[in-house]
């Protein structure tokens, strides 16, 4: 995902809101809906990550999530899990 990137479509509604995204696999580029993401946010920076699954190649891609990117998920819309630690 670039950071920082993403477009509200009109209406400002957050289901509108359009990420765009890179697959490390066939390394295409492309525009997720907020549906198309999952975000997990863990108890560290390791175990906060956002996933999807590529359009292009059906690779299930999973990528580190730093603060930045949890605002602009979250803002978006994007479906969220906290992960809570074991003790």
């Amino acid at each position: 995902m670039s950071e920082g990137t993403h477009t509200v479509t009109p209406g400002g509604n957050p289901a509108s809101v359009i990420f765009k995204a890179a697959c490390p696999d066939c390394r295409g580029r492309f525009e997720l809906a907020a549906g198309a993401l999952r975000l997990a946010i863990g108890a560290s920076d390791r175990t906060t990550f956002y996933s999807f699954t590529c359009p292009d190649c059906g690779s299930a891609v999973r990528k580190p999530a730093g603060e930045r990117i949890v605002e602009l998920l979250t803002g978006g819309g994007v479906r969220t899990l906290r992960l809570h630690p074991t003790v």
